[in-house]
């Protein structure tokens, strides 16, 4: 079962499946499997089939059958999830949709070719795939509390990579290890009030009369709900940041803007659409005060002095990033930057934004960047330099070299076999049913056919 896992989670664009669902008109959909009230759907394994035949995979037994084993997981992972009431917020799914899409931009090269393949925009598609994001999000976030409390020795981690054949051992790719110093150019206060006077503007002619959504659609910054007239949909306290929120739950009547409000991502009015128990549905319009060209130079100026300083040991790359960074996560690491999706510090190229690669690929270790623009996790331009701290070529998996992989694969296997046991447990209690046009599968797992 974990094989076919692994290769939903790596197919690059497996999220997008919805829009080649849509295109083949000659599947008729029905329900084949039900896990509590969670339903998968023909065109779910006949799509998922067709992505995995494109890349020429093969499986010793029936693909399909596989492919539903696999949902029937998952399907059961995320109903257990929503039995114990497990919590996602709109900022988590945002966030992940914006790395997943990150990284697949990467892949195929710019936002247009992406869109060009799909006929969508980037915000269509994702707003089509919040909440397949949200499912997958509980899914992993189960699988956790499964597992939460596994530990491996050293003796299990050399006796997993001991019993692994030599033949099968993987290459590992070319990686990266690196440190940076973020500096956000400052916004002038100038700049501030442009922001907050055009905010006022829109304010008062929503007041005399204009439709907030329309205004929204218009001028509204917010890439997500600007398509939407500003609406945000239901949403908890834990789906805002805390200064919208106070904001958003304070207003009483439907249609009432609020004053400006200011959080992380710029200035916005909020209206409010209706309230339902511990949930608010309203529209905003974000702005946010633009940098000048004159402050960015400035943070460049700032990084080359940072950089002037560290060549010449004044002071080490690590005490300069706690020092200077304006970048929390990393200025709390000495600058040491943490992967997203390994949750390590290792990186590959496909899990490096497209400027900072190039930006180190020629770089010797120990070498410093030139100072060069990016974008933080919110949008945000940043501007940085980034430090080579290690490279390691491609090379065949040891455990000299690679014992943390090692670890944590050895531990991943120790966590699948705890989660077959709970896989066997939660069978006997979930009602699970499969249709007939399956019931010959050679399943894995015993226990799903009853």
């Amino acid at each position: 079962m974990s094989k076919i896992f692994k290769l939903l989670i790596l197919t690059a664009i497996f999220y997008l499946s919805s829009f080649i669902v849509n295109s083949q008109k000659n599947i008729v959909d029905q329900a084949i499997a039900v896990v509590g009230k969670n339903i998968i759907l023909k065109s779910d394994i006949e799509n998922q089939y067709v992505q995995m035949m494109s890349q020429e995979y093969i499986s010793k037994s029936d693909l399909k059958c596989d492919i539903l084993e696999e949902f029937l997981y998952q399907k059961l992972l995320l109903n257990q999830a929503e039995l114990d009431s497990i919590e996602i917020t709109l900022q988590e799914v945002e966030y992940a949709m914006d790395n997943r899409f990150r990284q697949i931009i990467n892949k195929v090269g710019s936002e247009d070719k992406l869109e060009e393949y799909f006929g969508k925009s980037i915000l269509e598609m994702k707003e089509d795939l919040k909440q397949e994001m949200k499912n997958q999000l509980l899914i992993q976030k189960m699988q956790g509390k499964v597992t939460e409390d596994l530990k491996i020795t050293p003796t299990e981690v050399r006796k997993y990579f001991n019993e692994i054949h030599e033949d099968s051992l993987p290459t590992i790719n070319e990686t990266y290890e690196i440190e940076q110093i973020v500096k956000f150019p400052k916004i002038k206060d100038e700049d501030k009030e442009v922001v907050k006077e055009k905010l006022k503007e829109l304010r008062e002619r929503i007041i005399n009369g204009d439709k907030f959504s329309t205004l929204a659609v218009l001028y509204s910054e917010d890439p997500g709900s600007a398509p939407k007239g500003g609406e945000l949909g239901f949403v908890s306290r834990a789906d805002l940041v805390s200064e919208f929120a106070a904001v958003a739950f304070n207003l009483k009547d439907p249609e009432e803007v609020s004053r400006i409000v200011e959080t992380e991502f710029g200035y916005h009015i909020i209206q409010l659409i209706k309230k339902k128990g511990e949930f608010v549905n309203v529209r905003h319009i974000l702005l946010s005060p633009k940098v000048s060209p004159n402050e960015m130079v400035k943070a460049k100026n700032v990084l080359d002095s940072i950089s002037t300083l560290v060549k010449i040991d004044s002071l080490t790359f690590v005490k300069a990033a706690e020092k200077f960074s304006d970048d929390e996560n990393s200025k709390n690491t000495g600058g040491l930057v943490v992967n997203y999706y390994t949750g390590n510090s290792q990186f590959e190229k496909e899990h490096l934004d497209a400027n900072t690669y190039y930006n180190i690929k020629s770089l010797k270790i120990g070498d410093i960047s030139k100072p060069f623009e990016s974008k933080n996790e919110k949008g945000k331009t940043v501007y940085k330099i980034v430090r080579l701290k290690s490279k390691t070529n491609a090379h065949k998996i040891n455990l000299k070299d690679d014992y943390q992989r090692v670890q944590d694969v050895a531990l991943a296997d120790k966590k699948q076999k705890v989660l077959n046991n709970w896989i066997k447990q939660r069978q006997t209690s979930t009602y699970i049913h499969i249709d007939e046009s399956y019931q010959n599968c050679n399943f894995e797992m015993k226990g799903w056919i009853k």
